[in-house]
C-alpha cells in the first residue's frame, strides 16, 4: 500500500496546513480531465484524494502513524504469537527434545503446524464462530474514497451531481446548501460488497470547491469587489450589484471612497439550522478608460479652488 505522505510529497512531520496546501497543489495539476493522454491519471488522482482523506483527520493520521490502520484506513490484523495461545485455558507451552510446542487442548508437543491450524479452526467453531467459507459468515464491505470537484455556486446554493462509481454505475450526489471545501459526503451501500451476506461498504465523496471569479467566501459571508465610476462615487447612485442569488440594486452613498464596504444582510450563504450570512460589497473607484479634454479642464479648475490632500497627517504620529 502506498505511503500517503509520499503520495502528497510531504514529510511525516508536516503540519495540517502543509498537508492541505500540498493536496490543493496536486489536485490542480493531476485531475484526469487535465491529463487526457495519461492512462494512469485517474488512479493517481484517486490515490491523492485517499491520502488526503487519511491525513487531514488528526485521529486517523495518528492511528496510521501508530500502525493501527493501513494507508486505505482499514484496521491492520493483529499478529498472534504462541504465547497468545498458551494463555488460553487448557493450553501450555512445553519445550521437549525436538523444540517447543503446545500441549493440552489437543496440541501435541512439537506437533505438525497443519494439525495446530486445524485445531485452531476447531476451537473457533466450538466457541460459536462459523468456520470461514461456511454459510452465515459475514463481514461489512470496505468503504471507497472518491474526490469530486464542484463549482462555487453549486457549493453555496446546493446542486445535484451525477458521478460514475466502479461496479455501481452512475449515481446522483446531492450537494447540500452551504457545502464547504473538504466536506465528505457518505453514499451508503455504494462501496465494496461485503463477504458472504455482509452489507456493502459506503462511498465517501470528498468535495473540492472551485474558485469563483467574482465571489469569495469567508465563513457564511460572501465578499465582492464592485467597480464604480468617478461620478457615481462623487454624486452617489443606484447601481446593480451581483449576489449569489442574482443581481440586486445597491445604493452608493454620496462621496463614497474606494475601500468602503457596504453590507447586504442575509445575502450570504444559507445553511440548514444556521443564520444566513451577509454579502459584503467593497467599492472600488475606476477612472474612465480615456481622459477627454472636457474632464481634464474641469478637474484642473476644480483642483485650483477645491484641492485637498487625503494623505495629510499620515506620518504626524508615531507609527511604530
Amino acid at each position: 500500500m502506498t505511503d500517503p505522505y509520499a503520495v502528497l510529497g510531504v514529510s511525516k512531520t508536516a503540519t495540517a496546513a502543509e498537508i492541505k496546501a500540498a493536496h490543493r497543489k496536486l489536485v490542480k495539476i493531476s485531475h484526469p480531465d487535465l491529463n487526457p493522454d495519461d492512462p494512469a491519471a485517474e488512479a493517481k488522482f484517486k490515490a491523492i484524494s485517499s491520502a488526503y482523506d487519511l491525513l487531514k483527520d488528526p485521529a486517523t493520521r495518528a492511528r496510521f502513524d501508530a500502525g493501527e490502520i493501513d494507508a486505505s484506513g482499514q484496521e491492520k490484523p493483529q499478529r498472534r504469537y504462541y504465547r497468545d495461545f498458551a494463555d488460553q485455558p487448557g493450553n501450555t507451552y512445553q519445550r521437549g527434545p525436538q523444540g517447543g510446542g503446545f500441549a493440552g487442548g489437543g496440541f501435541g508437543g512439537g506437533g505438525d503446524p497443519g494439525d495446530i491450524f486445524a485445531e485452531m479452526l476447531r476451537q473457533r467453531s466450538g466457541r460459536g464462530f462459523p468456520p470461514f467459507g461456511e454459510e452465515g459468515f459475514t463481514m461489512p464491505g470496505h468503504d471507497l474514497n472518491f474526490a469530486l470537484e464542484v463549482g462555487f455556486l453549486e457549493s453555496v446554493l446546493g446542486a445535484k451531481k451525477k458521478i460514475n462509481l466502479p461496479d455501481v454505475g452512475q449515481v446522483e450526489v446531492s450537494i447540500p446548501k452551504g457545502a464547504t471545501d473538504g466536506l465528505t459526503l457518505r453514499l451508503r451501500g455504494k462501496g465494496m460488497p461485503g463477504p458472504g451476506a455482509g452489507p456493502a461498504g459506503d462511498a465517501l465523496i470528498t468535495l473540492t470547491v472551485l474558485a469563483h471569479p467574482v465571489f469569495r467566501r469567508e465563513g457564511d459571508d460572501i465578499h465582492v469587489t464592485l467597480p464604480i465610476t468617478l461620478d457615481e462615487a462623487v454624486l452617489g447612485a443606484k447601481v446593480s450589484a451581483p449576489t449569489i442569488d442574482g443581481p440586486v440594486t445597491l445604493t452608493v452613498p454620496v462621496g463614497a471612497s474606494s475601500g468602503r464596504v457596504l453590507r447586504l444582510r442575509g445575502r450570504g450563504v444559507v445553511r440548514a439550522k444556521a443564520a444566513a450570512g451577509d454579502q459584503l460589497v467593497e467599492l472600488r473607484i475606476v477612472a474612465p478608460p480615456a481622459i477627454d479634454e472636457d474632464l481634464r479642464l474641469f478637474m484642473e479648475g476644480w483642483r485650483k479652488t477645491h484641492g485637498y490632500d487625503p494623505r495629510k497627517g499620515m506620518l504626524d504620529e508615531d507609527q511604530s
